[in-house]
């Protein structure tokens, strides 16, 4: 007997932040659970989605009930502080990406209870690979595939969807027993099976290389938004004064001061991203450094401790320079949401919101390549 399906699947969403999963899969998939433990970022996702399914607090403190229902998969883009460069690469025993064990532990009591999702997905920085001399993926893997998941990953640029370069690893399992061989390869074949997943697997040991799947993919369509078209006519930050501005030159490396000069003399505005990094200065000393890059991409939208981390956006045309910190619209749809999206008043958390979240379209991506063919996949097991 068939049973019967339902209109849409069902995910719930872990670390939620201001929903951005929840902009790539609506109208697809049912949330039917979301959570987050920061309150700003939880009246951001009441604001644009619902706060039906939304359980604010400590993912250490949920427990199965909330999740005993039918869900198909379940998301998780945990802290990537402690996997990425700024976390000095504490790695798994990190206090902020050590939740991810709190989330294993959700999904082991559904596994017992045998109402663990299909699906499992998790996104974070692409340091994940190598942190720990790649013990920490190990194991990342070795947990999910002793959960009864078969896994692999994706190196996915956001540069190819947005005009933000933002590189992260999309981790995909499927639960053994679901019959995805139309999905999986005999080796890396695909865009996003790069040099750093193909080294990685390479070192696996043959009881975990066993669980892994080198996931087929497509190409992504083309970028459909250029960084001209996020320019805010209405900006909410202000126009930096010109003693700031000569002030950011003088930072400049000399490839970045090359750059300007270039644009200068092209003779039409150039729309240049200046971010700031710590350098070297060949003393033992770490000077602040101005960078800027006119490929038409800003540079990955990062959390704002600090204001070098806010990216600064130039408009070039001869010996004019104006510039100021990119705005909250910009920052808004430099991560893929709509003009509509609802951020926070305040500056800052804006910026938190957009620099803490996942690329809108990259979500739209997996679904289509990935978790509705594997779907289908699990739906004909069902049938049959």
């Amino acid at each position: 007997m068939v049973s019967q399906t339902r209109s849409n699947p069902k995910y719930a969403e872990f670390f939620c932040g201001g929903g951005m999963v929840h902009a790539g899969l609506r109208g697809v998939w049912d949330c039917a659970f979301a959570n987050d433990i920061d309150p700003m970022k939880c009246a951001v996702y009441g604001a644009n989605w619902s706060r039906a399914w939304l359980v604010e607090g400590d993912i250490a403190q949920l427990s199965l009930d909330p999740l005993r229902q039918q869900i198909d998969m379940y998301w998780a883009s945990s802290p990537c502080q402690d996997f990425s460069l700024a976390g000095q690469g504490r790695g798994l025993n990190g206090a902020r990406s050590g939740v991810f064990s709190e989330w294993v532990r959700l999904i082991r009591a559904a596994v017992a209870e045998g109402i663990a999702p299909r699906i499992i997905a998790f996104e974070n920085v692409v340091g994940l690979l190598t942190r720990n001399n790649g013990a920490d993926f190990t194991a990342v893997l070795h947990t999910l595939a002793g959960l009864g998941y078969n896994v692999g990953a994706l190196e996915i640029d956001a540069a190819d969807f947005l005009p933000q370069s933002r590189p992260r690893l999309f981790v995909v399992g499927v639960r053994k027993g679901v019959d995805v061989s139309g999905l999986r390869g005999h080796g890396p074949a695909g865009p996003y099976h790069t040099r750093k997943i193909q080294r990685f697997v390479q070192g696996l040991a043959r009881d975990i290389a066993d669980h892994w799947v080198w996931w087929h993919h497509g190409v992504a369509p083309p970028r459909g938004l250029e960084l001209a078209q996020i320019v805010d006519p209405d900006p909410d930050t202000g126009w930096l004064t010109q003693p700031q501005i000569k002030s950011l030159l003088g930072m400049m490396t000399k490839p970045s001061a090359d750059r300007i000069k270039a644009a200068r003399v092209s003779g039409v505005t150039q729309i240049g991203m200046l971010y700031k990094r710590g350098r070297p200065d060949g003393a033992g000393q770490v000077r602040q450094r101005a960078e800027v890059r006119f490929d038409g991409l800003a540079g990955c939208l990062r959390t704002p401790a600090g204001g070098s981390s806010r990216q600064t956006i130039l408009f070039v045309k001869g010996r004019s320079i104006r510039a100021r910190l990119l705005s909250s619209r910009e920052v808004t749809l430099l991560m893929g949401l709509d003009a509509s999206y609802q951020m926070p008043d305040r500056y800052n958390q804006a910026y938190q919101v957009a620099g803490d979240g996942v690329a809108v379209p990259i979500v739209r991506y997996l679904d289509e390549q990935l978790f509705q063919p594997i779907l289908k996949a699990a739906q004909k097991r069902q049938v049959a």
